[in-house]
């Protein structure tokens, strides 16, 4: 028998309080149990957003363009802790300040995530997690609004970047 350690995530209501513990198998073998998920989108000073290709070993959305930052929340680690924690693996960020953006409830064929969405805006040294990401690079917004709806994108990003946009033309 393998020691492999099982990864555990929160289940949560639709407040977002939670209500239990599932593996991360449970969670994505269509149980629909509700978990939570962090998301970071990266700007930078000239409103580029930072985009991640998904590695072609990824099982969900191989080699489609995706927030730079997703990642689960492990149980009983809090939103902030897991939001830090997923942008210093996945792209080797440890400062940053995030600003939230709105949090809402994804489902596909398989899960159901509660997404807590964060935006920040950011200058420094970016290096990407070979085993997680294929590449990395800044976008323009008519870059992405032009490439919306045609394979490009996955589609957890694609929703999530249209409830976005209004908060960018705002800021």
């Amino acid at each position: 028998m393998g020691n492999i350690k099982e990864e555990w995530f929160p289940v949560v209501d639709e407040a977002g309080k939670v209500v239990g513990k599932a593996t991360r198998r449970e969670c994505h073998s269509g149980s629909m149990l509700m978990h939570p998920v962090v998301h970071l989108h990266i700007f930078d000073s000239q409103g580029r957003l930072y985009l991640q290709r998904r590695s072609m070993n990824k099982d969900i959305q191989p080699g489609k363009w995706d927030t730079a930052v997703g990642g689960h929340v492990d149980y009983g680690e809090s939103i902030e802790e897991a939001l830090h924690r997923e942008v210093r693996e996945e792209l080797g960020i440890t400062s940053f300040e995030p600003i939230h953006n709105f949090t809402y409830s994804f489902m596909s064929h398989i899960e159901r995530e509660m997404v807590y969405s964060y935006r920040t805006v950011y200058e420094g040294e970016i290096k990407i997690d070979p085993e997680e990401i294929d590449e990395g690079k800044y976008w323009t917004i008519e870059e992405v609004v032009s490439n919306i709806g045609k394979g490009v994108f996955t589609p957890n990003f694609e929703d999530e970047f249209v409830k976005l946009l209004p908060l960018l033309q705002r800021d």
